[in-house]
């Protein structure tokens, strides 16, 4: 079984994590911080979902990483763990709702998958058997202030 091991994070946190694909979100998607009523929640808040995935491009960039995850699954070491790291500038809102809505749409969770928009998606992974860790390691740090 192989193992996709995705983590989301903030860059004013500190470096990005070792990963063989990384994607930085900062720049090209709107932040949920500059929203005084989002800025203290995080992506376990359904109004960060909505407002994360609701931006244009966010839903087809979830396509995107799960595309380029299956390109490298289908090379000769697809047998080896698979690492994804998705960062924005806290690592509470727009990394942290991108990496679970891959977490599980590669699990093949379409019901799940479906608060994030992308069940379609996330029944084409039904019954692959990957193996899905799912890290957020700045989700429960402080606001940055910024």
């Amino acid at each position: 079984m192989t193992t996709v091991s995705i983590t989301s994070f903030g860059y004013l946190h500190g470096q990005e994590p070792a990963a063989r694909v990384c994607y930085d979100l900062r720049h090209q998607f709107k932040d949920p911080h500059l929203r005084p009523e989002l800025r203290y929640l995080t992506a376990r808040d359904a109004p960060v979902r909505e407002a994360v995935m609701g931006t244009d491009g966010v839903p087809a960039l979830v396509h995107a990483i799960a595309a380029t995850v299956d390109a490298y699954l289908a090379g000769p070491r697809q047998d080896e763990p698979l690492t994804v790291a998705v960062g924005c500038a806290g690592g509470r809102h727009r990394s942290a709702t991108v990496a679970d809505a891959l977490a599980v749409v590669l699990s093949g969770d379409a019901e799940r998958a479906a608060a994030y928009l992308v069940a379609d998606l996330a029944e084409r992974y039904t019954g692959r058997g990957l193996a899905v860790d799912l890290h957020h390691r700045d989700l429960d740090k402080d606001v940055v202030d910024r």
